[in-house]
């Protein structure tokens, strides 16, 4: 017998079922059985308050796609985040240019991850998950 592909699910749809949990460890479990490098971006985004975003706080002018047919996903375009962050490579481009990087990486992805991007970016953690949440999850992930 052939093993069957797990689906991926999309961010929102992981934290939705984390927020949904009840259990400290269900929550803790979910994160681990869909762990990527876009879900620990997202969380490590969000808590660690080491890292400060280079972009204006507050809402984003941006036209979110269509749900069913977004060009791209979050577990894709979690690379682009090293753009936005102050002291990385973005810090080299002008303010207009990174913006204009940051919401076609809005516009080009499921509406839903897109306002779990902008509530990262204002340090507006997930709903229902906590930092001892993440912190068991994914040790070391978060630095401050």
């Amino acid at each position: 017998m052939a093993p069957v592909n797990k689906i991926s699910l999309l961010i929102f749809e992981i934290l939705d079922k984390v927020r949904k949990a009840r259990k400290k460890e269900d929550k803790v479990r979910i994160l681990k059985e869909n762990e990527s490098w876009a879900l620990k971006d997202v969380l490590g985004g969000s808590f660690d308050n080491s890292i400060s975003w280079n972009l204006p706080p507050g809402e984003v002018p941006y036209k979110p796609s269509s749900p069913e047919s977004a060009p791209t996903d979050l577990r894709r375009k979690n690379t682009d985040f090293r753009f936005f962050f102050k002291g990385g490579p973005g810090d080299k481009l002008n303010r207009i240019k990174r913006e204009s990087l940051f919401i076609g990486l809005l516009e080009g992805i499921h509406p839903e991850d897109a306002k779990i991007v902008v509530n990262m970016i204002n340090k507006k953690k997930p709903e229902g998950v906590s930092r001892n949440v993440v912190e068991d999850a994914f040790p070391g992930l978060l630095r401050a």
